[in-house]
């Protein structure tokens, strides 16, 4: 078997409902890819103890979404609950919604693992990713390139395999 980051999205969603592969395990195994990675600046924050502890009631649950268990990050543009949404900017550096945009309900639902926030440009406007909050996002091959476009974030952590896909809105 390939390593789970070599998996496509559609290998590893099924390998999830198939039970070959455990929520948790695979959580473990993308946060850790993450870590690893840091330098890259793909994200902008990282839930990793809210991720397990979904991870760990996703391996209990009978019910299970279209993407039970997949390691997933929202954008630093898209609010969830609980969690600080900056937008890239240091003038939102506190801002924590109380409520969650209607694509992570939706995801969330599906199953995926909501794993952090990945960065992206100040309110998303220039073809950079070079946040005011945090390192700007780097080519996994080339760490002397920035990552283009809003969502460099998650194009750096799908290239890297610190996630097997990404939602860029």
């Amino acid at each position: 078997m390939s390593e789970l980051h070599e998996l496509s999205l559609v290998e590893l969603a099924r390998m999830l409902q198939g039970d070959e592969l455990d929520p948790l395990e695979t959580t473990r195994h993308y946060l850790s890819r993450i870590a690893a990675r840091a330098d890259l600046g793909a994200f902008a924050e990282v839930t990793a103890d809210a991720a397990l502890e979904r991870a760990h009631q996703l391996s209990r649950a009978t019910a299970r979404g279209r993407l039970y268990g997949v390691p997933h990050a929202d954008k630093d543009l898209v609010a969830r609950a609980g969690v600080p949404t900056r937008y890239g900017s240091r003038s939102r550096a506190d801002h924590v919604p109380d409520a969650s945009d209607p694509l992570t309900v939706g995801l969330d639902a599906a199953g995926v693992v909501n794993v952090g926030k990945t960065a992206t440009s100040e309110f998303g406007l220039t073809g950079y990713t070079e946040p005011r909050t945090g390192s700007p996002a780097r080519d996994p091959w080339d760490t002397a390139n920035g990552a283009g476009g809003s969502s460099g974030g998650a194009a750096v952590a799908v290239a890297a395999g610190l996630l097997p896909a990404a939602v860029g809105p």
